[in-house]
């Protein structure tokens, strides 16, 4: 079984399990590729089952799949109240910038599955951490250093998360068709085939879920994700130019 079979299986057992035993279920959290596969399993076969992504906040990139048994009157915010938590990191003011990279690769460097971690939330003064409840107590022991930077950890309830306020580049342009690799392209300033060539390796999402067509149509409001680039929102589409191209508005997180 390969990993994106192993994947499924496991949302399959998910989905049985809240089906057969009348609980919530859920997955680890996901990356967009796993998500990709989560819900092309989920319109395979979910009969009697009702299911959400949830990352712990509006706009997550990782999220897991929660499964709750569509006759229990149970809302999604109840069913999602104690899945995550915060993993609250603090740094030392005068220690130098700790990336997003710094604070998960030194968590897995103590052994951590990335299932069991989303979101990494960077500030000035640290980050939080988006986490699986089981992992609180390992990591607040453990988790003593990014890197050669000393950290204070503490955890708060996923409602006190605290989102950066992202600083956005716009970026005005015109398009040929808002396909994906068009917009891509625009949104990262890089040549089309570039963009093409990105999108079929798997490292684009649209609204956080892995798209491997070029040519698949963006609509107004899509959020954009080039691995190793950043993330864009296709803010607004407009009228067409005197050349017959598409006028667009992207926002791109700087």
């Amino acid at each position: 079984m390969n990993a994106d079979e192993l994947v499924k299986a496991k949302v399959e057992d998910r989905i049985s399990q809240c089906r057969d035993g009348w609980y919530v279920t859920s997955t680890g959290l996901l990356d967009s590729h796993e998500q990709a596969i989560t819900l092309s399993a989920v319109r395979q076969g979910s009969a009697g089952v009702r299911t959400l992504m949830y990352g712990g906040y509006e706009g997550a990139e990782r999220r897991m799949l929660v499964c709750i048994p569509a006759e229990i009157p149970m809302t999604d915010e109840e069913a999602v109240s104690e899945l995550l938590e915060v993993l609250r990191v603090e740094k030392p003011a005068i220690s130098r910038e700790l990336s997003h990279r710094d604070y998960l690769g030194s968590m897995l460097g103590l052994g951590i599955d990335r299932s069991v971690t989303g979101d990494i939330l960077v500030r000035d003064d640290g980050a939080d951490i988006i986490i699986m409840p089981e992992i609180a107590d390992f990591l607040i022991q453990e988790y003593k250093q990014v890197g050669r930077t000393n950290i204070k950890t503490s955890t708060v309830p996923i409602e006190e998360l605290i989102i950066p306020n992202a600083r956005i580049e716009v970026i005005k342009d015109t398009v040929n068709s808002l396909r994906l690799d068009n917009v891509i392209a625009s949104a990262f300033n890089i040549s089309r085939a570039k963009a093409a060539e990105a999108i079929r390796s798997g490292i684009v999402s649209i609204d956080h879920i892995e798209c491997l067509k070029p040519d698949a149509r963006l609509e107004e409001g899509a959020v954009l994700v080039l691995k190793g680039k950043g993330k864009a929102v296709l803010k607004e589409v407009g009228g067409e130019s005197k050349k017959n191209r598409t006028w667009i508005i992207i926002e791109r997180y700087v």
